[in-house]
């Protein structure tokens, strides 16, 4: 039976406290929607500005660009099967430059001339700490190693485990995937 109603009710925006109405402006204007699992967790507002600015700081700072971020948050959304998160990631890594060929291939990363070795070492990065992140062998991090700093490992490790958490939230959510213009009431 399809779910017509979500689990949990959304603070609309009139209801939100000052900060949060300022969170959900900025969203507007920088996406054009304000997430429905925001607007969910808006129920408890320090946990909400708290993992806002988890959220902004994974994305928005370092030095891995943006865009190999949002392909393994996508190679992680894909594998936890989250609908929510790929309709609005996969999106952005179009934005970004990736092509839906690559997006629909990335079960087959390791086999495609179209990553580098680098994306490839972050993509099996994703995959394993997804699926199993107790059995990463050294020379998978070894191989990680080649292509970026500590730091870097430590921004894509952030990104994953964030969205493994992200996607666990909203598929025991059944969170409906967020449409243009909503959270502006």
């Amino acid at each position: 039976m399809l779910k017509t109603s979500p689990r949990l009710s959304r603070v609309p925006r009139a209801q939100a406290t000052p900060a949060l109405a300022d969170i959900y402006d900025r969203y507007m204007r920088t996406r054009g929607n304000v997430p429905n699992m925001f607007r969910t967790v808006a129920h408890r507002p320090q946990i909400f500005e708290s993992m806002i600015a988890h959220f902004e700081a994974i994305l928005n700072t370092g030095t891995v660009p943006l865009r190999l971020k949002e392909l393994v948050i996508v190679r992680t959304s894909q594998l936890n099967r989250c609908e929510y998160c790929l309709a609005s990631h996969a999106k952005i890594c179009l934005r970004l430059g990736w092509s839906q060929e690559q997006l629909d291939g990335l079960a087959r990363f390791a086999d495609h001339d179209d990553f580098t070795a680098a994306e490839k070492a972050a993509l099996r990065l994703a995959e394993q700490m997804t699926l199993d992140a107790d059995r990463i062998p050294d020379e998978d991090f070894d191989g990680l190693r080649s292509h970026f700093d500590e730091g870097e490992i430590v921004e894509l490790m952030a990104a994953i485990g964030l969205f493994n958490y992200f996607n666990r939230f909203n598929n025991a959510l059944q969170m409906e995937p967020t449409k243009p213009g909503e959270g502006a009431e």
